[in-house]
């Protein structure tokens, strides 16, 4: 089955309007084509509200891909979802200029907390998910925070399209 089939089906069971992303710091672009498709075909059928988690890897690329659709499509509101607003200083120059290229064509900016403290990332990652309709993941089977996510989107109905392949769909949740 070829992931577009696979999105196919998974898609076809329900309107999908609000769409949240997430995955692992060490993406490097492996599955860009994929990503690019799978949000032009989640326009297609109706999603507009894409929620980004704006860390380094995976979350910047898939906002990127956004800004990138919403240039043609205007009717997309872009969502940033950041722990907090200190947040950046712990990226590199290059994702900074990316993460702030993405903040510019956001509708909605939320913050988890004004500082870090232990469990920020997962309240940032619980506001990302909640009422979304689907889950874009590039999730590769490690416990961490994407795993975390995922697990709290499925709880709460949400579907998931994973584009991480390594020849078999590794989700161990």
């Amino acid at each position: 089955m070829t992931l577009f089939h696979y999105l196919c089906i998974m898609i076809d069971r329900a309107p999908i309007l609000t769409v949240a992303f997430t995955g692992h710091r060490t993406y490097a672009g492996s599955a860009d084509s994929e990503l690019r498709t799978t949000i032009a075909e989640l326009y297609r059928r109706g999603a507009r509200r894409f929620r980004v988690g704006m860390a380094e890897g995976f979350d910047i690329a898939a906002g990127e891909a956004v800004v990138e659709l919403q240039r043609v499509c205007n009717d997309i509101a872009i969502e940033a979802f950041i722990p907090y607003p200190s947040f950046p200083r712990h990226m590199g120059m290059g994702d900074q200029q990316r993460y702030e290229l993405i903040l510019q064509h956001a509708q909605r900016v939320e913050y988890a907390s004004e500082r870090y403290y232990p469990g920020v990332f997962h309240r940032r990652n619980d506001m990302l998910i909640e009422g979304t309709e689907a889950v874009v993941a590039w999730y590769n089977g490690t416990k961490g925070g994407t795993q975390y996510t995922i697990r709290r989107a499925l709880q709460q109905g949400a579907r998931l399209i994973n584009l991480y392949h390594d020849g078999q769909l590794r989700m161990t949740l």
